[in-house]
């Protein structure tokens, strides 16, 4: 019933928004009523979204299973939809005031709302039944919805630049896909070889994890990889990465960098745990560490010359993907604990991040960052937001990023003390790239022809929320949240 319920409510919300946009907006309504329309139809199912996950947690004796096992509830699935619902709701609160001033500038055309908000919140649901999908075709297919979701809302804006930053996501992350298809197909008959009964599902799987023949299960796995590091930005499956958060409009580059990006990690992630219950799992680690420290070097050396503000935010992901990567690969609870923290925290600083540098590019008409001379002056809350976001993410002490880089960095060192040296050089590159290019452009003076750009409240407001929730996640990891996550650890077998 809990499944159908996220159903239902996301169909019969866009089921209203067809009808009444159909027969009450028709004609001349203005691009503001419409506009408005949309964005609370967007807010109420975010908000519904949360509501029905607060009682699942509440009501439900985890873990549940549904639909011939094809869906399936545990605390993982559970933390990273609640991730995701956050984000997507203080999007929307976000989009009501950004979207309005994309009107007025006439970036976004008025007959594309529909198509808009419509994938916005299809995007969503589908991300929602991802995370719980059971069975790993169902979850390779809503995946690869995802793309197309994510792509629709990338050419929404009507530029050239868009529609290519698209169609080079689209046949990137796509192509990848189908290794995966190689993948679930050498798992399926692993799974076969050795029970009788072929199974794609997450639970089955986990039951004959230490009986599946290693050197099959390796293959399947790096097959899966590919597809599921593209999702991911996972270099070298990550040129797409950079130039779709560019383009795509600001509350949806939150959205890809907070939640889509997650989708990948967490197919890894579940596939790990089933390596980890087999004797395979020390060959699997290696590959994930040589990828993740691969990502964090691409990364660090991409964003030397980098000036876009939003493709430097973009290059920052891939650097923190590659150190979840790591955090996967070592294996061990402790490691696990702190990477699942770590994507939390990602999560709410890139979405602080990508909602700043909206504000900032409504203001200079550009996200190039020698274009935006007096920013604390004309907008001081989206310039400490790119300020607070930057040390956030670069780990800087008391922000919770800190903690999960040293507990991973220190288990790391555990493993090989050079890959650790090298991982810290690159690091202190990411960082220093990060200082020297924000300290630089965005404390330049002024002329005294710039004026303030009005800002919607609504848009101020998710960057407050978010300054305080960076913040209350530490001290929440003291008082409740570290439950969860060891509950989450040892339910992945750990």
């Amino acid at each position: 019933m809990i499944f159908l319920a996220y159903l239902i409510c996301g169909l019969l919300l866009l089921g209203i928004a067809a009808v009444v946009l159909k027969w009450r907006l028709k004609g001349e309504t203005a691009a503001a009523s419409k506009s408005s329309f949309l964005n609370n139809l967007t807010l109420a199912h975010a908000a519904a979204y949360l509501v029905i996950t607060g009682l699942a947690i509440i009501r439900l004796p985890l873990p549940v299973l549904a639909f011939n096992n094809y869906l399936f509830m545990d605390p993982l699935a559970i933390y990273e939809v609640l991730i995701a619902e956050i984000i997507f709701f203080l999007a929307a609160v976000y989009g009501r005031g950004y979207i309005k001033n994309l009107l007025e500038r006439r970036v976004i055309k008025v007959e594309s709302l529909e198509l808009f908000y419509g994938s916005f919140n299809l995007l969503m649901v589908i991300m929602v039944f991802t995370f719980f999908s059971n069975n790993l075709a169902l979850f390779w297919i809503l995946l690869e919805l995802t793309t197309i979701l994510s792509a629709v809302l990338i050419v929404t804006l009507s530029d050239r630049a868009n529609v290519i930053a698209a169609l080079k996501y689209v046949f990137i992350a796509s192509t990848a896909m189908l290794f995966s298809v190689i993948g679930l197909i050498l798992l399926f008959a692993t799974a076969k070889q050795t029970s009788g009964i072929g199974t794609l599902n997450w639970t089955e799987l986990m039951l004959i994890a230490n009986s599946l023949p290693p050197s099959l299960f390796i293959f399947a796995f790096v097959f899966c990889f590919i597809g599921f590091a593209s999702k991911s930005g996972i270099v070298p499956f990550h040129t797409w990465l950079p130039q779709a958060y560019a383009k795509a409009p600001s509350m949806v580059s939150a959205v890809f960098s907070a939640v889509l990006i997650n989708g990948g990690i967490y197919g890894i992630i579940r596939l790990y745990s089933i390596a980890h219950q087999n004797s395979c799992w020390h060959t699997i680690t290696v590959i994930l560490i040589v990828f993740g420290v691969l990502s964090i070097a691409v990364a660090a050396f991409s964003m030397l010359p980098r000036t876009n503000l939003k493709k430097l935010i973009g290059f920052s992901s891939i650097e923190h993907m590659g150190l979840v990567l790591i955090g996967v690969g070592l294996g061990t609870a402790v490691t696990l604990f702190w990477t699942l923290f770590h994507i939390l925290a990602h999560s709410l600083s890139k979405a602080l991040l990508f909602f700043s540098a909206g504000i900032l590019k409504n203001q200079y008409e550009s996200s190039y960052l020698q274009d935006m001379a007096a920013a604390f002056k004309l907008q001081p809350l989206a310039t400490w937001g790119v300020i607070i976001g930057a040390l956030a993410v670069v780990g800087m002490p008391p922000f919770p990023i800190f903690f999960s880089k040293l507990f991973i960095l220190v288990q790391l060192g555990n493993f090989s003390l050079p890959v650790l040296i090298v991982v810290l050089v690159l690091l202190l590159i990411v960082a220093a790239a990060l200082a020297y290019l924000l300290i630089n452009s965005l404390t330049q003076p002024g002329e005294n022809t710039l004026k303030p750009y009005r800002i919607d409240w609504t848009m101020k407001l998710p960057i407050q929320v978010l300054f305080v929730a960076i913040i209350g996640i530490t001290v929440y990891l003291a008082f409740g949240l570290s439950g969860i996550l060891n509950t989450i650890t040892a339910s992945l077998g750990y």
